[in-house]
């Protein structure tokens, strides 16, 4: 299965969410994620093996149990007690001339959101998953960008735009499986780590 570590924005945030949204996203070539799925990711793994113990499977993949110790040991490494969040305004990757994803940041709690990255980074990559090819910048994905039209009602929005979502408090982070579907990714909870 493919998998995920997460922090999930609370439903709450939904709307707020879609408002960020709503500048681009009847462009042609935009297509927003659904709002009530917003999250941060910190560390995607990628397939890992579901099964129980070492001795199924039968491919390369990390399988689940070390996964789950690897993230258990990662929420013990960064130390963390529950830390507030704000999200806000709106940025691009991988550059403003070349618009793949639209996404809003965190305007407090990113050091923390980053240091749980670094964690996750190292604990993970030691069972075999493969290492981040690119700097942690702590985000909330709001749309991936398909075509030049769509882009350029992105870089409209950056120049007009600088939407608040919210604030809220990070308790725990979150190993989810995406399935991929006809009609977008699909994400189930596998496992809550909780932070104390």
């Amino acid at each position: 299965m493919r998998a995920f570590f997460a922090v999930d924005l609370p439903e709450a945030l939904a709307p707020a969410v879609a408002d960020a949204q709503a500048a681009f996203a009847d462009a042609s070539g935009v297509n927003p994620v659904d709002p009530e799925q917003a999250h941060a990711t910190l560390k995607f793994c990628g397939d890992i093996d579901d099964a129980t113990d070492d001795s199924a499977g039968g491919d390369d993949s990390p399988v689940l149990d070390d996964v789950i110790a690897a993230g258990e040991r990662a929420v013990d490494r960064a130390g963390f007690d529950p830390f507030d969040c704000e999200v806000g305004g709106l940025g691009v990757f991988p550059s403003r001339e070349y618009v793949s994803v639209v996404w809003t940041g965190f305007d407090r709690g990113g050091e923390s959101l980053a240091a749980l990255n670094e964690a996750l980074e190292a604990e993970t990559t030691a069972l075999g998953v493969d290492p981040a090819d690119h700097a942690f910048t702590p985000h909330v994905t709001l749309a991936r960008v398909e075509n030049a039209t769509g882009a350029d009602a992105v870089r409209d929005a950056l120049d007009a735009e600088k939407p608040d979502v919210g604030a809220f408090s990070v308790d725990e982070i979150r190993l989810v499986k995406s399935t991929l579907t006809a009609s977008g990714p699909e994400y189930g909870v596998v496992r809550e780590f909780g932070l104390d």
